[in-house]
């Protein structure tokens, strides 16, 4: 077991510490972040759900993320709220570094801490580090994601795979190859850059460790340690001062809550809904039955009239032809 903490690998100790630290202190920045979104400090962008773990969860971006907006002109957000987002991190992962700090170093590594303000030694260590490590790894990643986009273009351009393209292989899932060309490069360029920067971070721990006493309890002894360490001394102060901030934000969350569901406008009302009569068929029918019988009569008078105006002009017609016949007839007498 000795020679196994010894031999842990650097990767494994950064992943170990800002793994733990970041889920630790992500339901405490939340509750603020959830505050900033209410009071409209601060909003966010739609990469905001994809990038939340890497701006407010790990200790390392505080100082790294406004360098990558500034630099790279790439805003996560608008707003006064995003930079009191970062601010009040700054605690919060200082006293997350320091629980889950001393929790690995007795029960991973079995060696005291090496003083009382672990929690900050480990942060402004990992700030530093990805102050300069994680705007190179964007530009990085970015870089390769752009190569990579042009290079799988260029191949669905290539004349051995444009008959592949053109004839066999429908739009759709054209797109869906060319984006898991790029995106599977683009995936292991970050995530090598990913591990070499927690690295770093667990090399810098590791040495502290060695410079760290070992624990002189034995392993029943550690845990009666790491249960005194969460266990506070006076526990109803601790349980009402919860209880109280928790009725407090709740009350500022719900005062503060903007009206989500407007009244309508005079201009958008909906029309007054008329209810339709019961459906009644001898009415109906007798209904249908007097409409036939006027659109009877109206055809039979349509037709008489029709009939009467065939009359007169047959019988101007034969006036007509009777008159040139008569005069015809005086012409020929002596």
């Amino acid at each position: 077991m000795a020679e196994e903490r010894e031999s842990m690998s650097p990767t494994k100790i950064g992943f170990g510490i800002l793994w733990a630290a970041c889920w630790t202190g992500i339901p405490i920045k939340a509750v603020f972040a959830v505050l900033a979104m209410t009071m409209g400090l601060v909003h966010f962008e739609g990469r905001f759900g994809l990038a939340f773990l890497m701006l407010f969860a790990s200790p390392v971006t505080v100082f790294a993320a406004p360098i990558i907006m500034a630099v790279f002109e790439t805003h996560f957000g608008e707003g006064i709220g995003l930079p009191l987002i970062f601010g009040m991190s700054i605690p919060v992962d200082i006293w997350a570094l320091g629980l889950v700090g001393r929790t690995f170093f007795l029960e991973r590594l079995r060696k005291e801490p090496p003083h009382d303000g672990l929690g900050f030694a480990i942060w402004w260590r990992a700030a530093l580090i990805g102050t300069f490590f994680l705007p190179l790894l964007w530009w990085i990643v970015s870089h390769v994601t752009e190569i990579a986009i042009t290079a799988s273009h260029s191949m669905a351009e290539m004349d051995s795979m444009r008959h592949l393209f053109d004839t066999g292989l429908p739009i759709a899932e054209r797109i869906g190859l060319e984006l898991t060309i790029w995106g599977s490069i683009s995936s292991a360029v970050l995530l090598v850059l990913a591990l070499i920067g927690i690295s770093m971070l667990g090399q810098i721990i590791r040495r502290m460790a060695e410079n760290s006493r070992p624990a002189s309890e034995n392993y029943q002894g550690l845990i009666t340690r790491w249960d005194l360490m969460r266990v506070p001394t006076d526990q109803g102060l601790l349980l009402a001062s919860l209880a109280g901030v928790g009725v407090v934000l709740s009350l500022v969350f719900w005062t503060i809550l903007p009206v989500t569901t407007p009244l309508p406008h005079d201009c958008c009302k909906k029309p007054e809904a008329q209810v339709e009569p019961a459906f009644k068929p001898a009415e109906s029918l007798s209904k249908n039955a007097q409409r036939i019988a006027s659109l009877a009569a109206q055809v039979e008078a349509m037709e008489r009239q029709k009939a009467d105006t065939k009359g007169q002009k047959e019988k101007g017609k034969g006036k007509a032809e009777s008159g040139p016949a008569k005069e015809s007839s005086a012409d020929t007498k002596p």
